[in-house]
Order: C-alpha cells, then sequence, then structure tokens
C-alpha cells in the first residue's frame, strides 16, 4: 500500500509540474500586422511591342514613299 501511495504522490506532482510549465517561460512574440501594398495598374500592353510597332509603321511608311 505503501509503494501505491508514493507512486499516486509521484504522478500527480509530474501531472502538475508539466501542465505548470505549458505555457513557457518566454516572452511572447507580438508580431506586426501585414500590410499590403497595392500596385497601380499598369499598362496591358508592354512598352516592346509599341515601339516594334511604330518601327514597322516606319518601314512600311519608307517602303510606299519608294514606289
Amino acid at each position: 500500500m505503501r509503494i501505491l501511495t508514493t507512486l499516486t504522490c509521484a504522478a500527480t506532482i509530474a501531472a502538475f509540474a508539466t501542465s505548470s510549465m505549458a505555457g513557457g517561460l518566454a516572452e511572447v512574440v507580438v508580431e506586426p500586422p501585414v500590410e499590403v501594398e497595392e500596385v497601380p495598374a499598369g499598362s496591358s500592353v508592354s512598352p516592346t511591342f509599341i515601339i516594334v510597332g511604330i518601327l514597322a509603321a516606319l518601314l512600311i511608311a519608307a517602303a510606299a514613299q519608294d514606289d
């Protein structure tokens, strides 16, 4: 009976010691809120296509003037 009482007391102390340390001793780390930056909508056409289009128009105009 004495062993059972000692075992019960040891199990109770171990259970309380484990649950008391569940929160930990470290300070709580608070992260700043995430701010989402909205990017203004740009042009849907790439500037490269605009330059190629202008060059093509100039070449067509130059070829049409030669005739």
